[in-house]
C-alpha cells in the first residue's frame, strides 16, 4: 500500500509539471512580429497537448480503478468494520462540482476572448477547490475523533488512502490553476483577442483535468456510501 501511495505522488506530480509544462508559461502579448507567424504551431500544439493530458488521465484512471477494485476485495473480508460518512463530505462534493462548474464557464469565456470572465472564473474555480480539500481534511478529523483510525478498522486505512491519492491529484491540478490564474492577471485589461486567446489552451487543459476528478471522486464518493453494493453483488453473480 505504500508503494501505491508512493506511486501516485510521483503521478500527481508528473501531472502539474506537465501542465506547467504545456505553454502555461508562455507571455505571448509580450511577442512582438507577425502574427501569423506566432501562431503558427497553435494549431499542432492544441491537439498535442490534449492527447498527452489524455494519455496521463487513461493511466491514473486505471489506477483509481484498481484501487476502487482492492477496496471492494478487502471488504468482504470478517475484520471490515464499515465508517460512517461525515455529512461534511456531501459538501465538499458539492464544491467539487462548482469548481468544475466554474473551470467549464472559464472555457466558455476563454474563446469569447472576455478576461474578465477568464479571472473571474479561474478565482472561483480555485477557491471551491481549496474549500473541498479542507472539507476532507474536516472529514478526517471527524473521523479520527471518533475513533474509527484504529489499526483494528482496515475500513479506515481504506479512506485515507482513497481520499489522500485523490486529494494529491488535486493539489497537482491547483499548482497548475495557479500558473494559469497569475498569466490570466499578467495580461493587461484592453488586450488584444490573441493574447486573451493565448490563455484558452491552460483553460482548456485545467478544465479537463477538473472534469475528470470530479468524476473520480464520484465514483469514489458512491462506492465509499455503499450505493454500488448491489451493482457489485450481480457482477459477482455473473463471474461465478
Amino acid at each position: 500500500m505504500i508503494v501505491i501511495v508512493a506511486f501516485m505522488v510521483v503521478l500527481a506530480g508528473f501531472a502539474g509539471w506537465w501542465l506547467l509544462h504545456q505553454g502555461l508559461a508562455a507571455k505571448p502579448w509580450l511577442e512582438v512580429g507577425i502574427p501569423q507567424a506566432a501562431d503558427w504551431h497553435a494549431p499542432a500544439q492544441r491537439p498535442i497537448a490534449k492527447l498527452g493530458l489524455a494519455a496521463f488521465l487513461a493511466v491514473a484512471g486505471s489506477l483509481f480503478a484498481l484501487l476502487v477494485s482492492a477496496y471492494f476485495m478487502r471488504m468482504g473480508m470478517a475484520d471490515w468494520r464499515m465508517l460512517p460518512m461525515p455529512i461534511v463530505l456531501w459538501f465538499s462534493t458539492g464544491l467539487l462540482m462548482l469548481s468544475s462548474l466554474a473551470l467549464q464557464a472559464t472555457v466558455a469565456a476563454a474563446r469569447r476572448g472576455e478576461l474578465d470572465g477568464i479571472r473571474s472564473g479561474l478565482l472561483a474555480a480555485g477557491v471551491s477547490a481549496l474549500a473541498f480539500l479542507a472539507g476532507q481534511l474536516l472529514a478526517w478529523r471527524e473521523l479520527a475523533d471518533t475513533g474509527y483510525f484504529t489499526a483494528s478498522n482496515p475500513a479506515g486505512a481504506f479512506f485515507c488512502l482513497v481520499t489522500a491519492i485523490h486529494g494529491l491529484h488535486m493539489l497537482g491540478g491547483l499548482v497548475a490553476l495557479c500558473r494559469v490564474t497569475t498569466r490570466a492577471f499578467v495580461v493587461p485589461l484592453g488586450s488584444t483577442p490573441q493574447a486573451i486567446g493565448a490563455l484558452r489552451l491552460g483553460v482548456e487543459l485545467c478544465a479537463i483535468y477538473w472534469h475528470f476528478m470530479l468524476a473520480v471522486w464520484l465514483v469514489l464518493f458512491a462506492v465509499m456510501m455503499r450505493w454500488t453494493d448491489e451493482l457489485i453483488a450481480i457482477c459477482r453473480g455473473l463471474l461465478t
